[in-house]
């Protein structure tokens, strides 16, 4: 059975180095654990890494890591859904919100619940993906704030999702200008200025975050300890983490060339023939892991001499050359991931899940 894997010293070491970092300069972060996709052995594992905030986009995530610590602070990452916005004060003690008539609905329900609700402001900083309007924003938080039950902790912004608008100082101290004016004009004290992501990280390092950014919503790097500017692994960082094993279910010599009128697969892909490939042949595995469960896109052989020819829905079709390794069928192929492969792998009930360490 396909497997993914985590090493608890990996994982120990690059959160060590990140809690490092953000201490050094005075910055708070929190663990994104979407990744995981509520698997509460992976929750416990992060958990006990020591982190004080877990942040998520699903409620039953949420759910899973009060289940596992009460103690530990949850924070809900997407503007929330209205029907879920009884889970969402039960179980986030945080949640990022966009939408007046939406924190409105919060505030009555975190009434209801006997809570206080805490509140990050989301801007638009040019993303386009979630966040007020910057020319609404003075009318959004004088509604926000006078809420009963609701406090609100910070505003934040969101970059790099959607269309891939990177972080940069200009954006970061706007949000900062943003910070003060409202203290100014309400006589109320932000405290959280969330802007950073693990695609913000590689600006520490350059000394290019305004002091005024001092929270990091922190996913992607933590487990693979990239720079997602460079798309290298940062200095100090392990990039192997998480591994993915796919075992070979059959192992034949085979043209490479396919016989018949061609057309678009189930997938829609359509192949061109290279002329030269005709006669030729090569050892070609089939490994028990397809389409319903990653994209080939996102396998990175650990083999460079592998490569990936396609998939159909429940199997990966490997090139082996002339197979100098010997693989045979029972073997296992070792892969690193890309960050959505691994967030596809950990949502499949067809994919064993494992800690090693």
């Amino acid at each position: 059975m396909a497997e993914i894997v985590i090493s608890r010293k990996k994982l120990l070491h690059n959160y060590n180095f990140l809690d490092r970092l953000f201490s050094k300069h005075y910055m708070e972060w929190g663990i994104v654990t979407k990744l995981l996709c509520g698997n509460l052995l992976f929750l416990k594992e992060v958990i006990s890494l020591g982190a004080k905030e877990l942040l998520d986009s699903r409620i039953s995530n949420l759910r899973a890591i009060k289940l596992i610590d009460p103690n530990v602070a949850t924070v809900y990452i997407k503007p929330p859904p209205r029907k879920s916005i009884p889970n969402i004060v039960k179980y986030a003690d945080v949640s990022m919100n966009t939408e007046i008539e939406t924190l409105k609905l919060i505030s009555k329900e975190a009434r209801k619940q006997k809570k206080e609700h805490k509140v990050i402001i989301m801007i638009e900083m040019g993303e386009l993906r979630e966040g007020v309007m910057r020319d609404e924003l003075l009318n959004f938080y004088q509604t926000a704030f006078r809420l009963p039950n609701i406090k609100i902790i910070g505003i934040g912004t969101n970059l790099n999702c959607l269309y891939g608008v990177m972080p940069s100082n200009d954006k970061l101290i706007q949000l900062g200008l943003y910070k003060q004016l409202l203290e100014l004009k309400f006589k109320k004290k932000i405290n959280l200025v969330s802007g950073g992501t693990s695609v913000t990280i590689p600006m520490i390092f350059k000394k290019q975050i305004p002091a005024v950014v001092n929270h990091f919503r922190v996913g992607e790097t933590l487990y693979f300890g990239n720079n997602l500017v460079t798309e290298k692994p940062i200095k100090g960082m392990r990039d192997d983490v998480i591994t993915f094993y796919a075992e070979i279910i059959e192992l034949i010599e085979k043209p490479l060339v396919p016989e018949g009128e061609l057309q678009t697969n189930p997938s829609g892909e359509s192949y061109d023939i290279d002329p030269e490939n005709y006669g030729k042949t090569s050892m070609r595995a089939l490994v028990d892991v397809g389409l319903l469960d990653i994209s080939p896109d996102y396998l990175i052989p650990d083999d460079k001499k592998l490569s990936v020819v396609g998939a159909s829905s429940d199997m990966l079709v490997i090139n082996l050359e002339k197979n100098p390794k010997k693989y045979k069928v029972g073997d296992t192929i070792k892969f690193k991931l890309k960050y959505m492969g691994a967030l596809s792998l950990f949502g499949s009930n067809y994919v064993s899940k494992r800690i090693i360490d």
